[in-house]
């Protein structure tokens, strides 16, 4: 990994919590399915066999991202930002364009982040554009369909 993993303490924990469900709660209950499957004879033909065996190894793959983003996370709080007139991690950002359309995100890790919830990742094009701004900066992003210019129009820290 070549960047670090920024994430919030709230997203570390989530991240926790979803390695030790899947770990300790479904993993466990699916290799109890499997083994009781499996004892049932013709495996070529017993769905619950092939299925949960096809959800364990999603299962495990799932938990080795976790566990690597977990090992790779620098989780960062955004209540002890001290300089809170400029956006950084964890800032929650009221920007406007050319058309006057304004917009609120926070700027979460790249892991939390969820466009519908207003957390755009850390590493989106939109939080790259905008790190290091300040109140009335004006920031240009550059998309596929052309450049827009954005207007920071608020920067708040919980």
């Amino acid at each position: 990994m070549d960047r670090p993993n920024y994430i919030t303490p709230a997203g570390f924990a989530g991240l926790k919590a979803r390695y030790h469900d899947l770990f300790a709660v479904e993993r466990p209950k699916l290799v109890e399915t499997v083994s009781w499957a499996a004892g049932n004879g013709d495996r070529s033909e017993n769905g619950d066999y092939i299925y949960g065996k096809k959800r364990l190894r999603e299962i495990d793959k799932e938990l080795g991202w976790l566990s690597r983003r977990i090992k790779a996370a620098r989780v960062v709080d955004p209540t002890d930002q001290v300089d809170r007139s400029k956006i950084f991690f964890g800032a929650t950002v009221t920007i406007a364009d050319d058309q006057d359309q304004q917009r609120t995100f926070t700027i979460v890790g790249d892991d939390e982040a969820d466009a519908s919830q207003g957390r755009v990742g850390w590493n989106a094009p939109i939080a790259r554009a905008l790190r290091g701004a300040a109140l009335g900066d004006v920031r240009r992003l550059t998309l596929p369909a052309g450049a827009i210019d954005y207007e920071v129009l608020a920067i708040s820290y919980p």
